[in-house]
């Protein structure tokens, strides 16, 4: 339950669960976007196992980009630790879901 305030009023407002969760699938989605504009692959395929060994193009700069385009296409913000963390796709998918709870 959500408690917005208005003025001197209360409001109370209920949102399901389901419209604030963004599903796995629907992250995939746009992530998949994301890489094919960053990488200029319209061919890339997301799998959570991938790594920046098997997208052509994967270098630091275009790392960097993708990570902006990320936090701009999900209206989230990376700490440098999280990013640290990432070793695959899969890592980038579960701080997603984890940044939209």
């Amino acid at each position: 339950r959500e408690v917005w305030m208005c003025g001197a009023k209360r409001i109370k407002i209920e949102v399901p669960l389901i419209l604030i969760k963004m599903e796995k699938s629907v992250i995939i989605e746009k992530l998949t976007a994301v890489f094919q504009s960053v990488f200029n692959d319209k061919d890339i395929v997301l799998r959570e196992d991938m790594t920046a060994k098997d997208v052509e193009n994967w270098d630091s700069l275009t790392h960097m980009l993708m990570i902006t385009k990320v936090e701009e296409e999900f209206g989230i913000k990376f700490k440098l630790k999280e990013l640290n963390r990432l070793k695959k796709v899969g890592d980038l998918i579960t701080l997603i879901e984890g940044k939209l709870q």
